[in-house]
């Protein structure tokens, strides 16, 4: 790419990106800018400023994005029911729109031309990273340099590393890519290539085995306003407090643990093992008041949707306009999700015990199996033969 005179990288501080800084500013011989979200990665960020400086980038922005992560993008995933191929809770996927708006407003802050980033050419991220920047930015130069530069492995960027003395914290025996953030932390690679090898108890960094989990249960209240967590046992909490707890509690429990092999947007399949505590129980509990305070056929079209939704933010389409129109109808539909959840973390699980909401759409008086006074049992004979109609139609036909 010619021409390029100011480049943002999206910089995480990991092998890729460490190799990247260094590589891109000797390939590129232009100013290199790193960036670093912090959406919840912790220790992760320490010692970053001189690791980027001492690796050829001039300067580094580390913009705390927590809030917004967990308002806007991990709490309406939630509400809108997101979960890939029925197990991923698609904690990277939710995390790559907000690193790249963030990315593209500094880079036209700095004046950059150009952006990067470490992720591969056969992944999903790299799609998720530039289907954002093109949406908030047309003009904008991309760099990806695992589509260009002759590294062939992470092997390959371990050996680079150690020859240009850049600290990194991979190695040949654990080549693991991780991704953390306040949602989850994701492991690929390495053993976990093979779909029959079982994943090392000692990769996991958030969650508990259920066999080392407490003996006791814990059991906790959730509420929520417009689909939306603000207090664990009646304590009001900041959204990205409120996660942080509920990470401990359930990852207490061992709650969380998935290992899915899923189809990228490439084309091909992966094996992805993923910790996410918090957010599991959060959809649990979210589903438990939905069943009170959502008809029934509003469920139903969410849920038509939720797919689809899955599907969007996987593959990086949040800023599509066919995101946002569907965002807002599920917005919409939150209007009366509130109330309380009372679970059961234990061993791995998360059980209801109870839900209660002011918007409550559960009348007893019609459910009960006791005598009411409210509903004319002889009423369902002739419901039923309205559907059954076409049933006894086509069963005479075939006769």
């Amino acid at each position: 790419m010619q021409g390029v005179k100011k480049i943002v990288l999206a910089y995480s501080g990991g092998l890729d990106t460490s190799v990247m800084s260094k590589w891109i500013k000797e390939t590129y011989k232009c100013e290199v800018v790193a960036f670093t979200a912090d959406i919840g990665q912790g220790a992760e960020l320490s010692g970053l400023e001189e690791k980027a400086l001492s690796t050829g980038c001039s300067s580094i922005f580390i913009e705390d994005l927590r809030d917004e992560f967990v308002r806007d993008y991990v709490f309406y995933a939630v509400k809108a029911k997101a979960i890939y191929e029925g197990h991923y809770l698609l904690g990277t996927s939710v995390a790559r729109p907000v690193i790249a708006k963030r990315q593209i407003e500094i880079a036209q802050k700095v004046g950059a031309d150009a952006v990067a980033h470490g992720a591969t050419g056969k992944g999903n991220d790299q799609v998720r990273f530039e289907l954002t920047y093109y949406s908030l930015k047309p003009d904008i130069k991309v760099i990806a340099p695992w589509r260009s530069w002759p590294f062939k492995s992470r092997t390959d960027l371990i050996n680079y590393a150690h020859e240009h003395r850049i600290p990194v914290t991979a190695t040949a025996a654990k080549p693991y890519s991780m991704d953390a953030n306040l949602m989850h932390i994701s492991y690929e690679g390495g053993i976990l290539e093979d779909p029959w090898a079982a994943p090392p108890d000692d990769i996991f960094l958030l969650t508990k085995s259920v066999e080392a989990a407490p003996q006791a249960p814990t059991v906790l209240t959730l509420s929520f306003e417009r689909g939306v967590p603000v207090a664990i046992n009646g304590e009001g909490m900041a959204p990205v407090a409120l996660l942080t707890r509920l990470n401990e509690i359930a990852g207490e429990h061992g709650i969380g643990r998935v290992d899915v092999v899923e189809n990228r947007f490439v084309g091909m399949k992966s094996r992805g093992v993923y910790e996410t505590p918090g957010v599991t129980v959060l959809h649990q509990a979210h589903r438990a008041l939905e069943t009170l305070t959502l008809d029934r056929d509003v469920m139903r079209l969410r849920d038509s949707l939720s797919v689809k939704v899955a599907e969007m933010i996987y593959n990086g389409f949040w800023f599509a306009p066919e995101f946002q129109a569907i965002k807002g109808m599920i917005e919409g539909m939150m209007e009366k999700v509130t109330g309380d959840v009372r679970l059961k973390l234990y061993k791995g699980t998360v059980t209801t015990l109870g839900r209660r909401s002011p918007y409550s759409l559960y009348n007893e008086q019609l459910a009960t199996f006791e005598a009411d006074q409210v509903y004319n049992q002889a009423d369902a004979e002739g419901f039923i033969k309205l559907n059954a109609l076409r049933l006894r139609m086509l069963a005479q036909a075939q006769h």
